[in-house]
């Protein structure tokens, strides 16, 4: 039994914000009530605890004075290389960073090998995450061995418990098959989530196509590369009224299409990473490697236009798009490593310094970003906070500072080690258990 005292309780959910103090019973939350009120319920609870010895259960007691108490921080987009590349990153040590990212679930993408698109390795993936401490669900992919050629049994991996559906990684190219892949998807009630990028725009891959490019001597890649898949799987989404998520945002084109998409009823949705809000392409030249990722990072205009985009709702939800890498590979030239960093230990902050403190989000914003915005929108049972419900939380104080020096990760493929971040997490509380703690 854990007794959290003095919170700020920040439920976008339900809207409720404000001084509480939470019971948590086993694996729920037993009650919310004002401050001091569930002293004695929690005393006259613990007195028919399953105790052996003492008779009484015990009761932990958590001071969460100058910390904000929220929803467990949802991510429906993270790799960790599990199964074919665990020298990267494998599903326990995935686990392990998200927890102290204040995750309390995730959703992890297929580009592994095999991948889930059977029902053997989509139940595999998940009957291992299931042990880690936290909730990590698995995606199904779109087509076989993700080459965009044959459709998966969606059904089936739906069945097999499947919560999205996924190529990341790679565009699925086939118009026809991306039409027939949302007609099913329409039918289960279920998403496709889209990594949208053209390589017949794409000289070289991760690094913006203008200025920084220019200087380093390549093409890189183009922001039409983008444009022109979020364009064309708008007006297949809107023909076929399935729903589609455009995942980790770059360009400000993109944004505009999927909001004036919005207006016109179509089931669009999107995700922005902390690093697209947070950095520019000119990191490429300060961090190399460490600021490679697919889509790149842009200019300027574009990260104030996911900023506006997440602002005004556009962006239902903030994703890591947790993408390890040893340190060999990212050690390679810049054109021949790959691309991806790591986030989930550094997304909360991220937030709170480019977000909030700024004054483009407030903080419910923010927090609605990482929680019930993204459950809201694949239908997952997370992101609230509720008496009855699981007791995933996440305790932390906005304004601490903290130092980012070692991972909990395999890797530590991100320009954001060494620095110094806002928002401190605590506490980590997944199904009532503490699962990271500070």
């Amino acid at each position: 039994m854990i007794l959290i005292k003095n919170g700020n309780l920040i439920d976008p959910a339900s809207g409720i914000s404000g001084l509480y103090d939470i019971l948590i019973d086993d694996e729920n939350i037993a009650m919310v009530g004002a401050c001091g009120s569930l002293d004695d319920v929690a005393a006259e609870a613990a007195m028919y605890g399953a105790d052996e010895t003492t008779g009484k259960a015990e009761v932990t007691e958590i001071d969460a004075t100058g910390c904000v108490v929220a929803p467990g921080l949802v991510d429906c987009h993270v790799h960790f290389r599990d199964p074919g590349f665990t020298y990267k990153e494998d599903i326990d040590t995935g686990a392990a960073a998200a927890a102290r990212g204040g995750f309390t679930t995730v959703v992890m993408m297929g580009n592994t090998n095999p991948h889930p698109d059977n029902t053997e390795t989509v139940k595999d993936m998940i009957a291992r995450g299931e042990k880690t401490g936290i909730k990590v669900l698995c995606c199904g992919n779109v087509t076989k061995n993700m080459a965009g050629k044959e459709l998966v049994d969606m059904k089936a991996l739906a069945e097999a418990g499947a919560v999205l559906f996924t190529d990341d990684g790679v565009p699925v190219l086939n118009e026809k098959l991306m039409e027939k892949a949302c007609e099913v998807a329409k039918d289960l009630g279920m998403l496709i989530s889209l990594h949208e990028e053209d390589p017949q725009f794409i000289a070289e891959n991760g690094i913006n196509a203008g200025e920084v490019a220019e200087t380093l001597g390549i093409r890189g890649s183009h922001r039409n590369a983008e444009m022109s898949m979020v364009d064309r799987d708008i007006k297949i989404a809107e023909k076929t009224g399935a729903g589609i998520v455009v995942q980790h945002i770059s360009t400000a084109g993109a944004v505009d299409m999927i909001r004036e998409a919005k207006k016109r009823g179509v089931k669009v949705f999107a995700e922005a990473t902390p690093h697209h809000f947070t950095l520019t392409e000119e990191a490429v030249l300060k961090y190399g490697a460490l600021a490679k990722m697919n889509p790149p990072l842009r200019r300027e205009s574009d990260r104030q236009a996911i900023i506006a985009g997440l602002k005004d709702g556009t962006i239902e939800m903030i994703a890591t798009d947790h993408a390890p890498h040893s340190r060999e590979e990212k050690g390679k030239e810049l054109t021949k490593a790959p691309s991806g960093i790591t986030g989930l230990e550094t997304s909360l902050a991220l937030g709170i310094r480019e977000l909030v403190k700024p004054g483009f989000l407030t903080l419910a914003e923010l927090i609605a970003r990482m929680t019930w915005g993204p459950a809201a929108v694949y239908g997952l049972d997370a992101g609230y906070i509720r008496q009855g419900a699981d007791a995933d939380l996440v305790i932390f104080n906005p304004d601490e500072e903290w130092s980012f020096v070692q991972s909990k990760s395999k890797s530590s493929n991100t320009p954001f080690l060494g620095e110094r971040l806002p928002g401190r997490i605590h506490y980590t509380i997944c199904r009532g258990k503490i699962v990271y703690m500070d």
